[in-house]
């Protein structure tokens, strides 16, 4: 080959390194160029990084087999047989290698200062919605980030480091399932639309209290496909129009997905309103429910080669103390979109934590 030939080929390739897409779909994110400073949780299991482990409540994930795939192979308290979507956050931002909970003991200075999870799971933004599985309520999550700032301002920290960091909140899906689907009081008062109203003004003076005390960047997720969770479709198999004695197939629920989409339609209207009320903040949605669908609609571009179950038992059902040795999981947890019947493993919340990446992160840095 002459020196020409290798020139041309040289330049093509480095040409190809700097335009290919899957080179710059994610690009290379710290917390110095993000400017970032830290990372607080709110909200429910999708963000519980271990809270529910000191509290007396069966709502719990501190037993094999969740965290089978988390570093060191140790049940941590993540509704999941991995990391959840802030502990990759934190990571690609150069923070910390996860997100711990607040409740944990021994944290460290550097954990402190750069954020917690204070999120429960089994919580939402109805307080009757955590009451009824004894965990912590939104309200009890506030205090006790009031708490976490009085002990930062005795070492001598200041809240100016809050304007920097960026606040995740996920709430909303045990509302609407372990509550207004499941239990009578909310449905004999609200109807499904003044429920869905009644959540965003408490998530709204949710954000107002943490703007309060100096936050200003906030990342609210909306509603999953909540018909699609594997819990759901077991709940209403049998409620399938077909033959009597044929075995209906596993599908989504309609009616819930319809449900969810109404309420992340007013989710970003209440987004809107609240960034126009707030001044100097950043309130970003977060969708959920379409990056999950695409994950449904098409499993194999994720890896994935099951979406109606989890892998944990028999993946209907199973979930939380139901979801335990000795009963079998998959062997690949990676090509399962679902962990246990209700929760996404590692790899969805991999693929949920890239979408922020692109599509969040942008908006708040």
């Amino acid at each position: 080959m002459n020196i020409q030939n290798f020139i041309t080929i040289f330049i093509l390739l480095l040409s190809l390194l700097y335009l290919s897409p899957s080179i710059h779909a994610r690009p290379l994110i710290n917390a110095k160029s993000s400017n970032i400073s830290a990372v607080f949780a709110f909200g429910d299991s999708t963000l519980d990084s271990g809270n529910n482990d000191k509290l007396l409540t069966l709502v719990r994930a501190d037993h094999p087999p969740y965290g089978q795939n988390f570093p060191g192979r140790v049940p941590t308290g993540r509704f999941s047989n991995g990391k959840l979507i802030t502990d990759f956050l934190t990571s690609a931002i150069h923070l910390k290698d996860a997100l711990p909970p607040n409740l944990a003991i021994g944290l460290s200075a550097d954990d402190l200062s750069t954020g917690l999870s204070f999120a429960s799971a089994g919580s939402g933004y109805d307080d009757l919605t955590a009451q009824s599985s004894v965990v912590l309520t939104m309200d009890q999550q506030l205090r006790y980030f009031s708490d976490y700032m009085r002990r930062m301002s005795i070492a001598g920290k200041d809240n100016k480091f809050l304007s920097d960091a960026v606040f995740v909140i996920g709430a909303g899906s045990n509302d609407m399932i372990m509550n207004f689907y499941t239990l009578p009081v909310r449905k004999s008062t609200y109807t499904l639309d003044q429920y869905q109203d009644f959540l965003q003004s408490k998530l709204s003076s949710f954000v107002k209290e943490l703007y309060n005390m100096g936050g200003r960047k906030f990342t609210v997720a909306g509603l999953p496909p909540l018909g699609c969770i594997p819990f759901q479709i077991t709940n209403h198999i049998n409620t399938r129009p077909g033959p009597p004695g044929v075995p209906r197939s596993r599908a989504c629920v309609d009616e819930q997905n319809d449900d969810a989409m109404k309420y992340n339609t007013k989710l970003q209207t209440t987004l809107n309103d609240l960034r126009k009320s707030l001044p100097d903040s950043k309130i970003v949605y977060v969708d959920i429910y379409n990056p999950m669908m695409d994950m449904i609609n098409n499993p194999t571009k994720y890896g994935f080669t099951e979406t109606t179950l989890g892998c944990c038992g028999t993946g209907t059902m199973e979930m939380g103390p139901l979801c335990s040795i000795p009963l079998p999981t998959c062997p690949d947890p990676s090509k399962f979109m679902f962990w246990d019947s209700v929760h996404p493993s590692e790899a969805a919340y991999k693929a949920l934590a890239d979408e922020f990446m692109q599509t969040v992160l942008p908006q708040l840095t």
